[in-house]
Parts: structure tokens; sequence; C-alpha cells
């Protein structure tokens, strides 16, 4: 059964009913897109296997994009500043603000991602997947950065923060 919008326009989504998705270094599931509903919001939760290097630095235009570890050490780039967030560690990243995630060196991660305003991105998601299984060609995901807000940037901080940890 599919999430559930209420007659007051609450999204409800049974754990069971989320999608999964997975690429080789995380398996996602896809609870709350905003595509057809009232939401208001994009939500996805992530885990993150140990060593998986996550999106590489990024930024979007029209959304906040909102980070909280449910478990295990989130490493993450915010602008030119590294950090590694915990359980129960939350951060908000502003639209136009470069930033990247992986798990933390040695650790595995757990954390629920939610976009606000939402848009839909669930198929971003799962066109991620398929890039990362050879099922798709990476330069389909360039050419979806204006439909979906998600614009790649160099960052030689990201760069050297996943040198040290090779």
């Amino acid at each position: 059964m599919p999430a559930t919008v209420t007659p007051l326009g609450a999204l409800l989504t049974r754990h069971a009913d989320a999608e999964p998705c997975a690429d080789p270094s995380s398996v996602m599931t896809l609870p709350a897109d905003s595509d057809g509903t009232a939401a208001g919001c994009t939500s996805y939760r992530s885990t993150f296997a140990e060593g998986a290097t996550g999106a590489p630095a990024h930024f979007h235009t029209r959304a906040s994009e909102l980070f909280f570890v449910i478990s295990g050490a989130l490493r993450v780039l915010v602008g030119e500043e590294v950090t590694v967030l915990e359980a129960g560690d939350f951060l908000s990243v502003p639209p136009h603000t470069p930033h990247a995630f992986a798990a933390a060196p040695g650790r595995e991660a757990d954390v629920l991602f939610v976009f606000t305003p939402g848009m839909g991105r669930f198929d971003y998601l799962r066109l991620l997947g398929r890039a990362m299984r050879g099922e798709a060609d990476p330069q389909e995901i360039a050419e979806s950065s204006e439909r979906f807000d998600n614009h790649y940037v160099d960052s030689p901080v990201r760069r050297a923060a996943l040198e040290r940890s090779a």
C-alpha cells in the first residue's frame, strides 16, 4: 500500500510500504516524496555500509537539506569544513551551500534525510542506484542537475579527506 494522504493533508507511509532502493554502498528507504502529495518535504533514510563514499560535493538552489543521524557516524563537508556527525546529531544545510557526506572512516551510518521545500527526488535516487550498479550512464546524472536541483561542484577539501581515510 503506498503512502496515504489523510483528509487533513497529513502524509503517512508505513515502514513496510516505503520503497527500498539500493546501490553498492547503501540501502535507502523512500517514504515521502513531494510529487503528488501535500507533504511539503521529501524524505528518505539511507544506511551506509562501512567505507561507503556517499555523495560528492554538491549544492541545491531551492531546498535546505536536513540530516539526522539515527546510528553510526556520518562524515559531512559543509562549505570548506569537514565534521563527523554522531548518533542523535542534526544538521541543516541551506540552499547554495556546497556539502558532501559519507560514512565516517571505519563506521557505518544510518541517516534520515529531509529536503524542504520538497520536490520529486526519488527518480534521482533510483538513477543514482542504477548508475552505481552500471545499469545507467553516469552522464544521465549530470544531465539531470536542474530537474532534481542537485548541482555537483569540485571540492579539494573533500578529496583530501577521502585520501586521508583510504
